[in-house]
């Protein structure tokens, strides 16, 4: 196959999501019968949101299933502005994980996955600030992009576009953007650097997908007026699968895992309501194709693979699926017959797929290592086997990304695998394996990706593949299959991962904030990562001329493949206040390796490499801390208690079971991570315990939880109602309401400037209503907002002190906020703060 036109499939397998997972498709008959189904269906619906977690499950399965519809969800973010109930990743490694998630739950429920460019920044309360921090220009770019490429007879948007200030910022951004661009779509003066790739495209209608909770309660949408909305009866149940799509919907649903959204499935009637606010009116408000012909007859030369695919439909054999591999032969021969179009380029994928799968043939390449470096000799065992009496031939074999061609010409009998052994020189400028959109730096609101055919992908871009150019009925079909490493787990059985190309040498500085309170020079540990054999060099810190750092620099040699090494260097800060980005890098060659490699593995994601700038925060502040012993109660996942070990601080760490009196006798403070007593059921039967240790004379801090289920309704032991009060703008003026409390002046003075350099927020559901026994120590609050005073409150119980934060320090620690350590000591020390004469507890 000439490589110019491979590169051109590539392009579109890509950009449409036509990807296999690491793990090998085995379709059943049923899957095969209804991928023919969806073969001869050629319409397509797009959905759009903000976020992964907002899109309609039901109403993507129902279109993508019933329907049989090409459906789509177009996400403008990657989720990276969430909390994560799984782990401690946040920011863009959080996205990474949304990303995965979202794809995973399009394989169930039969979408396909979309993003934009736009970065979640965080809570917005109004579309205005959202497309402030985001680049409009940019996202509507994406969005006609999406439209153009995606070629949508229907739009559906989650969220009203008419209903600013009402819901997250991002949502009614999503919905504006998502209007304003169809009518821009066919315009072939809109963002004309498209059409180099795409053509303008027209969708006939845009809908807005009504759901009770945008009228505040079911019952409140019962009793609307819907006379005008059109109706989609999603309540069906799929006999051939044996799954209601409420139940397909609920499984998609649950791969959200990391915002903790398992869902149970239902069954029974259930209708969408769908309001159109663009395009052609319809007569049948339960058909959204009305009047848009979503045959082959849509394409010039269709009619007859229309005619012969029913054909097939009609003769297939659920028991014998390979009796259809001569007719969807021809088929695919007269879909290569086509001029070149939008669904020559999507059926052609699809229909490959389905011979391969009614044919029982089984393709793999698998690599010899998991992982590997640019340049290196790749050894790839190729498995191919026909199981059914198809007559199949593998006429050749090409590599890439060197495109090299081997010949074969070789009879797959049935039933007899055949396996060959290649060698494959990857070129030395193959990229590394990362998520794209994470190589190089954004901005806040936005992720940079140049190139255009790139924007959009939800995968990473993988470019080792092989393609198996079958030979089957006397027709060539090119299958490709992405390289993939596996392995067998004495529990699980066999295991998959994709091939990582990875650099010859990454490096990690173990604590990613330090800090140097006293003045004292400080051991920092770099941990130092072999890619490849025989890996020889010298590592290094790059800092501030004002610390200084010895030795300057440190060799090392790693013989094997993926040891590792830890390196000590001594940092000595300056004598005033001074933080500093410490960069490291490792020279092998002349060549600077400057990467540490993050994975990020779950099972219910693929395994994930993402490179990050091997970097670090030192800082030296003025920050006075109290000897108190600590005990940490997870929550949701943070890295809180990493910060209270770099503040000087002994931090144990409480299992729910662990929390005895006599376990807590021997601790000063206990602080709950964020979102425990939405996540920690077994807390509901601590409390008790909890409340007598304060009450004894000690102090517990209790950070943000949410308004989902409370485990235990009685999380402080007095009154106090969380709310979806928040403060979004980090940078909001922060009031003190009492000034004179300790927690504000002991051991440390907390000024104004304690509150600068937040980052992403200042806090989030701050408590509205609470008893008079607690004093609001903060007041801030968003532009235009009246003030909030849940940020922070202290009440006195028995001989010691409650504490209930909504302040982000789960956020600000691990970004070296200087501000948020120094009032976190001051919290963990008001114990000893009113033993102090000078300070003064209120009543």
């Amino acid at each position: 196959m000439h490589k110019t036109k491979i590169q051109f499939l590539l392009f579109f397998l890509i950009s449409f999501q036509i990807l296999l997972a690491q793990k090998p498709q085995k379709p059943n008959s049923v899957e095969i019968y209804n991928q023919i189904q969806k073969l001869n269906f050629l319409g397509s619906v797009l959905y759009v949101a903000a976020h992964p977690d907002d899109e309609n499950t039901r109403l993507i399965s129902y279109l993508a299933n019933d329907q049989k519809a090409r459906t789509g969800y177009l996400s403008l973010t990657r989720g990276d502005g969430g909390q994560n109930l799984i782990g401690p990743q946040l920011r863009e490694l959080l996205g990474v994980i949304r990303t995965q998630e979202l794809i995973e739950a399009r394989k169930i429920d039969g979408g396909e996955q979309f993003f934009s460019r736009a970065n979640d920044f965080g809570y917005s309360k109004n579309p205005d600030e959202t497309l402030e921090i985001w680049d409009k220009e940019k996202v509507l770019s994406d969005i006609i992009w999406a439209i153009r490429k995606f070629q949508p007879d229907v739009i559906i948007n989650r969220f009203d576009h008419r209903s600013p200030g009402t819901t997250h910022g991002h949502h009614t951004a999503s919905a504006m953007l998502s209007k304003e661009s169809f009518d821009l779509t066919n315009n072939s003066g809109v963002f004309p650097e498209q059409l180099q790739l795409v053509q303008p495209w027209q969708p006939k209608r845009q809908f807005f997908n009504h759901s009770w909770w945008f009228y505040g309660s079911q019952e409140k949408f019962n009793a609307a007026d819907k006379t005008n909305l059109s109706t989609l009866q999603t309540g069906v149940y799929y006999s051939n699968l044996g799954k209601s799509n409420q139940e397909i919907a609920a499984l998609s649903r649950s791969c959200h895992q990391s915002q903790g959204f398992g869902s149970t499935g239902t069954r029974g009637e259930e209708t969408e309501y769908l309001e159109l606010i663009n395009g052609q009116s319809m007569n049948d408000k339960s058909n959204i194709f009305e009047g848009i012909d979503t045959s082959w007859n849509r394409v010039k030369g269709g009619k007859e693979i229309g005619e012969l695919l029913t054909l097939i439909i009609t003769q297939f054999d659920f028991n014998n699926p390979s009796s259809s591999i001569p007719n969807l032969v021809k088929a695919y021969s007269m879909i290569q017959s086509l001029e070149e179009n939008h669904w020559k380029t999507v059926k052609s994928e699809e229909i490959k797929n389905i011979i391969a799968g009614c044919s029982g043939l089984y393709l793999e390449a698998v690599a010899q290592n998991q992982e590997t470096t640019p340049g290196s000799n790749l050894k790839l065992k190729l498995e191919a086997i026909n199981r059914t009496a198809a007559k199949v031939q593998l006429m050749s074999i090409t590599t890439l990304p060197d495109y090299k061609n081997t010949i074969q010409n070789k009879t797959l009998n049935p039933n007899i695998s055949e396996t060959i052994n290649l060698e494959l020189v990857l070129p030395q400028s193959i990229a590394y394996t990362q998520p794209y959109w994470l190589k190089e730096k954004g901005t806040e609101g936005m992720y940079a990706v140049d190139e255009q055919k790139n924007i959009g992908i939800p995968d990473v871009l993988r470019e080792v593949k092989v393609i198996f150019n079958v030979k089957i009925n006397e027709v060539e079909i090119p299958l490709e299959r992405s390289v993939i490493y596996k392995y067998n787990d004495p529990v699980k059985g066999e295991m998959y991962n994709y091939l990582d190309i990875v650099p010859e040498v990454t490096t990690s500085i173990i604590d990613k904030v330090s800090l140097f309170n006293n003045g004292k020079s400080k051991a920092v540990a770099v941990k130092i990562k072999a890619g490849k054999d025989d890996v020889k060099g010298t590592l290094q810190l790059e800092l501030s001329k004002k610390w200084i750092v010895n030795p300057k620099s440190v060799p090392f040699q790693l013989d094997k493949k993926g040891m590792e090494q830890l390196i000590y260097f001594e940092v000595t800060p300056p004598s005033e206040s001074s933080e500093t980005i410490v960069k490291n890098i490792a020279i092998v060659d002349n060549k600077k390796f400057d990467k540490e490699q993050v994975i990020i593995d779950y099972p219910h994601i693929t395994k994930q490499q993402v490179l990050k700038p091997s970097e670090a925060t030192f800082l030296k502040l003025d920050l006075k801390t109290v000897d108190k012993r600590i005990g940490y109660i997870m929550g949701a996942g943070d890295e809180v208690p990493e910060s209270l070990t770099q503040m000087g601080y002994k931090v144990t760490l409480l299992k729910p079971e662990e929390i005895t009196p006599e376990k807590l006798e021997s601790l000063d403070v206990v602080i709950t991570g964020i979102r425990a007593y939405n996540t920690v059921e077994e807390l509901a039967n601590k409390q008790s315990i909890l409340f007598d240790f304060v009450k004894g004379g000690k102090t517990m801090l209790v950070q943000y939880n949410t308004l989902n289920t409370i485990v235990n309704g009685t999380i402080a032991p007095y009154p106090l109602k969380i709310s979806n009060d928040r403060v979004t703008e980090e940078n909001a003026e922060v009031r003190f309401l009492a000034p004179d409390h300790p927690v504000l002046n002991y051991p440390n003075k907390i000024t104004s400037k304690d509150f600068e350099g937040w980052k992403q927020e200042q806090g989030l559901y701050y408590p509205n209503e609470f008893d008079k026994a607690f004093t609001p120590i903060l007041s801030s609050n968003d532009k235009g907002e009246s003030p909030k005073k849940g940020a922070l409150l202290v009440a006195p119980y028995g001989k010691g002190y409650y504490i209930y934060t909504g302040l982000s320090l789960f956020r600000e620690l691990p970004e070296g906020v200087s501000g948020a350590y120094r009032l976190l000591s001051n919290i963990i020390s008001l114990k000893s703060a009113v033993t102090v004469p000078s300070q003064k507890m209120k009543p």
